[in-house]
Parts: structure tokens; C-alpha cells; sequence
């Protein structure tokens, strides 16, 4: 950062997912925690990843992300087993309405039938009463959205579910889900390298809606717009003017992207994971958020 650069206001640290649960906006992914190929089966190192998930609450991160499909199962059964009974704020959000019998073959399963199945499952698996976010995977074909939408909204009624959330949507399908229930959160890939989700996180920004982005890092994070090579620059500038990595710069990013964002970056050791929490106290300039959005 350059003397003329001009300082923007920090990243809100927090966010009131529904309206009602205050998260801290750098969160974790627990999809990692997983058995291998695939996110199939437990966890290999099972004690070593319910030492991760006790360091990032630790870490002051109190909303974990999971999914029926992760496993499937077993990554809902980790996070319990490490963290049950649970801290007061700490916020886990599932997913459901995915069949997954293999690594290789997953299948939408949105029916009224399959939901209710999920959500009692993930009950039993987080050993809790009532799910805090729980989200619809993905939209299924077979399936009249309106049907899944309302299937998740009776369980709601039922009080089985605190809030709703919707993953993999266009934002014609949001619209459509808001019409039938309040809508909590909006879980889509958007990074430094993949925006092709902007017009509906803006959206949810005016909505007061949490967008949850997925794949927020990837193998090849800024690949897209200018060349690889000269992306990779940029951010390693920037990283080292800040004493920071450019994953760090990234996440970073991201929290300045927009005030409703809540960051799920996975990882499988507790070293990545420090170096991921401490990009939530990075203040970018204006001029480097400028760089960073032209690419």
C-alpha cells in the first residue's frame, strides 16, 4: 500500500444470519473431513480432525458448514463428536436433498419424502433438537422447486428447522422460494476467479440475505480474466505488503466484497487454518481492491 492510497472502512467482522444468529463472518467448511476420493466414507485421521474443529472454535469461528452428502453422513457425526454439547453461539448449517450411494454418483433428491428423512437424520446425527440453517443442496429436476421449498418450510413449522437456506440456485429460483417462506441464506461458488454469481450476491445483499460462497479457493484461484502468471502477481504484491499470503489476500477480498458474505473455507490442518482466520483482520486499500477486482 502507497501513502496516496486511500484506506476503506474495515470489513464487518460479523453478520446476523436470519436476522437472529450473529456469526462471525470467516467460518469453516467441514466438507474436507471426509474420506478420500470423493468426500466418501469417515475421516481417516478421525482424532486429528476433532482436534481441528475444537481449534477453530477456539479460533472464535462459530459457524460450520456440513451436508448430508459429506460422507455421507460421517462429517455431520465428526463435528459432533468433537464439539457436543455445543457452544451457546456456535451456528452448524447442513444441507440435504442429495442421494449419494457412491463417491461417483450423486443424485438430487428434492421430494417432500427425502427432506424430511434428511433433516430427522442430521438431527440425530448433530444430536440437536432444532437445525439452525439448513439448506437445500440443489434444486431437482424431478421435483417442482416449490414442492422442496415448501417440504423445508413445513419442517420449519414443525420447529425442526430454525432457518432456511438454498444452495445452487439461479436468482429466478430465490425469487420464487421467497415467496413461500423467508429465505436465510443463498449458498453458490463465487471467488476472486469465479463471479459469475454477482448478480444474485448483490441481490442478497439488498434482501438482507447471507450468501455462503463454496470453492471461495481453489487450486488455481484467479484463473480467470488476465493471465495466470500476472494475477498470481498482483495478489503476492499485495500479500506482501501486508506481511499476509495471497490466500489470506483472497479471503480478504472477499469480506470487503460485500458485507453479507460468509466465508466457509475448508482446510485439514490447524496450521492453514490460523493463517485463514487471520484474514479477517486484513484491511485492503482502495487502490488494491480495485486491482483485485479488475481481474
Amino acid at each position: 500500500m502507497t501513502n496516496t492510497d486511500t484506506q476503506v472502512p474495515s470489513a464487518p467482522q460479523t453478520f446476523d444470519l436470519g436476522g437472529d444468529l450473529t456469526v462471525n463472518r470467516l467460518g469453516y467448511g467441514a466438507m474436507r473431513l471426509t474420506g478420500q476420493p470423493g468426500n466418501f466414507g469417515p475421516y481417516a485421521d478421525w482424532e486429528g480432525g476433532k482436534k481441528l474443529l475444537r481449534r477453530a472454535v477456539e479460533l472464535g469461528i462459530n459457524f460450520i458448514d456440513t451436508a448430508e452428502a459429506y460422507g455421507p453422513g460421517d462429517n455431520e457425526e465428526i463435528i459432533a463428536a468433537a464439539l457436543h454439547p455445543y457452544p451457546e453461539n456456535l451456528v452448524i448449517a447442513t444441507k440435504g436433498g442429495i442421494h449419494k450411494p457412491a463417491p461417483d454418483d450423486i443424485q438430487a433428491d428434492g421430494s417432500p419424502e427425502n427432506l424430511r428423512r434428511g433433516v430427522e437424520g442430521s438431527l440425530k446425527r448433530l444430536k440437536c433438537d432444532c437445525i439452525s440453517l439448513y439448506q437445500l443442496h440443489r434444486p431437482d429436476p424431478k421435483v417442482p422447486y416449490i414442492e422442496s421449498v415448501q417440504a423445508l418450510a413445513k419442517l420449519q413449522q414443525e420447529g425442526k428447522i430454525r432457518h432456511i437456506g438454498i444452495s445452487n440456485i439461479t436468482l429466478e429460483q430465490l425469487k420464487e422460494a421467497q415467496k413461500i417462506t423467508s429465505i436465510a441464506s443463498v449458498q453458490n461458488r463465487f471467488s476472486l476467479a469465479d463471479r459469475s454469481h454477482g448478480t444474485i450476491l448483490d441481490y442478497c445483499t439488498t434482501q438482507d440475505i447471507a450468501f455462503i460462497p463454496y470453492g471461495s479457493l481453489g487450486a488455481h484461484p484467479l484463473k480467470r480474466g488476465a493471465p495466470l502468471a500476472q494475477a498470481e502477481g498482483i495478489l503476492a504484491q499485495i500479500a506482501q505488503a501486508h506481511d499476509a499470503n495471497p490466500t489470506q489476500i483472497a479471503l480478504a477480498w472477499l469480506l470487503h466484497r460485500a458485507p453479507n458474505l460468509i466465508l466457509i473455507p475448508g482446510t485439514t490442518t490447524i496450521a492453514h487454518l490460523e493463517d485463514n482466520v487471520k484474514a479477517a483482520s486484513l484491511q485492503l486499500s482502495e487502490s488494491e481492491l480495485a486491482q483485485l477486482s479488475k481481474q
